[in-house]
């Protein structure tokens, strides 16, 4: 589902962040990645959703390889086979939370009263249930979080891409969104790629890396 071949970044001013990086997840398939501040999770993860480029290397996502597209190509396949969780969220203030979290689904086409059902659905599996028309500005940052997990999940992407997706919950929260993660990832056959920093998320998923200048290695090897 997503395959990444000799991957190489660099920051502007020659700094490599990591080189030679390559990594298979199949479809089902949950792999956390840890690694020290600095060292490229959040960049890796914005270069296998072509919101960055590689100085090097291939990302294919379901048989789909980055370089042969264009940016609108790159735009469309965001939108129907990726779901992103963003560390800021980007949860969009003039919109209700319903709106939100249905937005992927409205981008697509979807039917409009099925796309408002399939978020009202996701709001209360994320324990939002009752607050689809409240706003962003209502919330906290925990809350953001949930909501941002949510529209990432509700068009049953091919593959999720989480950055810190606990990273400002409570631990009865991130253990539920961690199931949550895991399950909608192995019954889509989605294959879901976290970066974080809690030991706890890493070691409920199915592979533990670390993300090191070298590329990615398996943790305690």
């Amino acid at each position: 589902m997503l395959a990444l071949t000799g991957l190489t970044k660099s920051l502007p001013g020659g700094r490599v962040l990591f080189s030679g990086l390559d990594l298979s997840i199949a479809a089902g398939e949950f792999v956390a990645v840890m690694g020290e501040s600095g060292v490229g999770k959040s960049t890796l993860l914005n270069v296998i959703a072509g919101l960055d480029t590689a100085d090097r290397g291939e990302v294919v996502i379901d048989g789909t390889a980055l370089s042969g597209l264009d940016d609108d190509g790159r735009t469309l396949l965001r939108r129907d086979r990726i779901g992103f969780v963003f560390q800021a969220f980007h949860v969009l203030p003039h919109l209700s939370l319903l709106r939100n979290v249905a937005l992927p689904l409205v981008l697509a086409h979807a039917d409009p009263a099925g796309a408002l059902g399939k978020a009202g659905a996701l709001l209360d599996a994320v324990g939002l249930g009752g607050r689809g028309d409240d706003y962003p500005r209502q919330l906290s940052g925990g809350e953001l979080q949930r909501v941002a997990i949510a529209r990432a999940l509700v068009h049953r992407p091919a593959l999720i891409l989480a950055d810190e997706p606990t990273g400002n919950l409570d631990p009865e929260t991130s253990d539920r969104i961690m199931a949550l993660l895991i399950t909608q990832a192995r019954e889509a056959g989605a294959a879901a790629l976290i970066v974080t920093h809690s030991e706890k998320a890493a070691a409920a998923a199915d592979r533990s890396l670390m993300l090191t200048h070298d590329g990615l290695v398996a943790r305690g090897a």
